[in-house]
């Protein structure tokens, strides 16, 4: 038998046997590793695989949120609420759908009922008073949805006062309302829009006077203006707009003049207005000279006549005025008196007397003017121009002057835009300038706080934070252990001696094989006692270090007290 055939090859180790080299904490530091392994790599498949949440519905009553959450559970979808629960949240890939179908159910129905209580309150049994308070009810709903539909306005409350009627007409009440209303941030309500809630309000309630409608804020500020006060406040208030509305239609006016002559961002111009809102009134009566009796009008007019008999004595109070006759009777109207005749030729003529008394009209003229309210005073308009540029043969842009020439027939089409009145005292000022170009200072963000870096942070954040807590617990844990087990079992030590006389006892007749240069005496020699005790060390060493080192440690420290 050969020697090659005596050596057994050892057999490659198995996974048991590898970790059965392994000393206790090595292994528990093994089975740690690869549990926390695991769970890292379930944990990031999981996160991965979750979908992104978004709003279905915000700021919900709790009736209406009750009712959407016992539907999502009927419908299996998975919900989760916001922070401070004032919202529910679906997977993003199911909110336009799940609106859908809710919608399709009536959800939400709000907080606010209008006429639709009407469908349900016809109930034996419900009292006058129950049907009045229900429609009461239903208006009060129906107005507050109206006033939610303005963009100013978040929510609104409206609260009517609808006295009973009776059968006495003076002894009546009229109706009034309040409305309370809760803006938008940063949004505001203006007169125009305050008079539309007011006017909204007393027109749909019968016999509703608009100054029996108060509008409040949700800070409790007053917005509609009380009756005693609407004369004065409102009148400044509109005298102000006007005025504003004047200087916003001149300085257009002159823009939209220069502004393709200068260019756009090249001139400012800004208008001031006077205007008179003094009331005045005047009147003027007329009285025109007398005309003549065929052109006058003739108010009244009265005629006497008396017949006196020839054989009648006279009679009367004796004197020269009795015997005097009357002269003729009429008023004369810008003509001559008629010759008075005597009085016994008018006698003698006809024996008869008579009387005329005519009144004319007098011609008068009345007339009243009241002069108008927001008339213009007085004008005065100024502009400022920057320097044109100007580019050279070389290509060069540098900026220039303007001409004094063009300066005054920019001034002329300023005048001649706004109606320059220069008996009314206005004035005009054009000027050319430099303007001076003020760049906004934006501070250079850095690269990590810049929003897309720190949206696609967020996004990889899981993934990247998973991979890295599974590569250290590979390195950490997993490796060493592995490493440990795949380290090189110690090759058993051969008995030299023992061997040779195996051999030697198997083949005695066989001589040793002897190369060039070689003799017996280059054999190897036997390991000696010492040699073997060596290696023993060695292979204890290799298999029990820990062994090892407490035996070092202790003579080190029989050493250390000896």
């Amino acid at each position: 038998m050969s020697t090659t055939d005596a050596l057994t090859v050892p057999e490659k180790p198995t996974f048991a046997q590898r970790v059965a080299r392994l000393d206790r904490a090595q292994r528990i530091r093994l089975a740690v590793g690869i549990v926390l392994f695991v769970a890292i790599a379930v944990i990031g498949l999981m996160m991965g695989r979750q979908s992104e949440w978004r709003v279905l519905y915000a700021n919900l009553p709790d009736k209406d949120g009750g009712a959407i959450v016992a539907q999502l559970t009927q419908m299996n979808v998975p919900y989760q609420y916001g922070t401070g629960g004032g919202s529910i949240l679906v997977p993003a890939n199911m909110v336009y759908d799940t609106r859908l179908k809710l919608a399709s159910l009536g959800l939400p129905k709000g907080a606010v009922t209008g006429f639709e209580l009407m469908d349900t309150a016809n109930r034996f049994g419900m009292t006058q008073f129950q049907e009045r308070l229900t429609f009461q009810r239903g208006l009060e709903g129906e107005l507050v949805r109206s006033i939610q539909a303005l963009s100013s306005v978040q929510s609104a409350r409206v609260h009517l006062a609808l006295p009973n009627q009776n059968g006495f007409f003076r002894d009546q009440q009229k109706p009034s309302a309040s409305v309370l209303v809760s803006l938008n941030a940063g949004r505001s309500l203006d007169r125009a829009q305050l008079a539309g809630i007011v006017h909204l309000v007393s027109s749909s309630v019968p016999e509703m006077d608009p100054k029996a409608v108060s509008v409040l804020d949700d800070t409790g500020k007053l917005l509609s203006t009380p009756p005693d006060q609407e004369a004065g406040l409102g009148a400044d208030a509109q005298q102000l707009q006007h005025v504003q509305q004047i200087e916003q239609l001149y300085t257009n006016r002159i823009l939209d003049i220069l502004e393709p002559v200068v260019g756009r961002k090249n001139i400012r111009a800004q208008v001031t207005a006077e205007l008179d809102f003094s009331q005045s009134e005047s009147t003027t009566e007329a009285y025109k000279p007398n005309q003549t009796p065929d052109s006058s009008s003739v108010r009244s007019q009265q005629t006497l006549e008396s017949t006196l008999a020839a054989n009648q004595p006279p009679t009367g109070v004796p004197g020269a005025a009795t015997n005097q006759p009357p002269g003729p009777s009429g008023a004369f109207i810008n003509g001559a008196a008629q010759t008075p005749v005597a009085a016994g030729a008018a006698s003698a003529a006809n024996g008869a007397r008579r009387e005329s008394i005519i009144n004319y009209e007098v011609d008068k003229t009345v007339r009243v003017v009241r002069g108008a309210t927001g008339m213009i005073k007085r004008i005065s308009a100024a502009v400022v121009i920057n320097h044109q540029n100007v580019t050279d043969p070389k290509g060069k842009t540098s900026a220039m002057p303007i001409s004094d020439e063009q300066l005054t027939k920019m001034t002329a089409l300023v005048r001649e835009t706004i109606g320059f009145n220069k008996d009314r005292g206005d004035s005009v000022n054009l000027m050319n300038a430099a303007f001076t170009d003020d760049k906004a200072n934006v501070a250079d963000i850095p690269w990590w706080e810049r929003p897309e870096i720190l949206d696609m942070v967020r996004a990889l954040a899981w993934p990247l934070g998973t991979l890295l807590l599974g590569a250290l617990v590979l390195l950490g844990a997993v490796r060493p252990a592995l490493k440990a087990m795949t380290q090189p079992l110690p090759e058993p030590v051969v008995e030299a001696e023992g061997h040779v006389d195996a051999l030697e006892a198997e083949e005695p007749d066989r001589p040793l094989l002897e190369g060039p240069g070689q003799s017996s005496s280059s054999l190897p020699a036997p390991p000696t006692p010492a040699e073997l005790a060596l290696e023993e060390a060695r292979k204890l060493t290799r298999d029990n270090p820990a062994a090892v080192a407490n035996i070092v440690k202790a003579w080190i420290n029989g050493e250390a007290s000896s």
